[in-house]
């Protein structure tokens, strides 16, 4: 997975059940691909949806471009992801009859230069398997403190 760019949306896998994941490109602008290798973008708060048959991230935060001209993006706008015909009908299948969710995990740049977006069909978690992550968390590094 190219370079060393890091975007993470750390709460998803702790609050929701991660069942498959897919790897999705987006359709972004100049002034959009520039802030993100340089790492200034935001998955925390975005979720994916279907519009017209087609998915989108929304409320994904990409900051603007220093250098760009007065055509700069909007740093919140909706971005088409780009998955195969297949995978979008599998998902919006199980996305509207199992009541599952679709939630962005990863951005990361391919070995041709693209930034692409890690996503995974989910289904969120109740209170008490929340608890029994963090336990199991807990025990982990117990465990690796003991070892050491």
């Amino acid at each position: 997975m190219g370079s060393g760019l890091n975007i993470k949306n750390k709460k998803a896998r702790f609050e929701f059940e991660i069942l498959e994941t897919y790897v999705a490109g987006m359709e972004l602008m100049g002034s959009e691909i520039k802030s993100i290798r340089a790492g200034k973008a935001h998955i925390t708060e975005a979720f994916c949806q279907f519009k017209n048959n087609e998915l989108y991230i929304i409320n994904m935060y990409i900051d603007e471009f220093k250098q760009a001209s007065y055509t700069g993006h909007n740093m919140r706008r909706e971005r088409k992801l780009l998955l195969k015909r297949q995978e979008l009908n599998k998902l919006q299948k199980k996305v509207n009859t199992k009541g599952f969710t679709i939630v962005p995990l990863k951005v990361f740049m391919s070995s041709n230069g693209f930034a692409k977006l890690e996503i995974a069909l989910a289904q969120g978690k109740k209170l008490h398997d929340k608890r029994s992550t963090i336990k199991d968390r807990d025990i982990k590094r117990d465990l690796e403190r003991a070892l050491k």
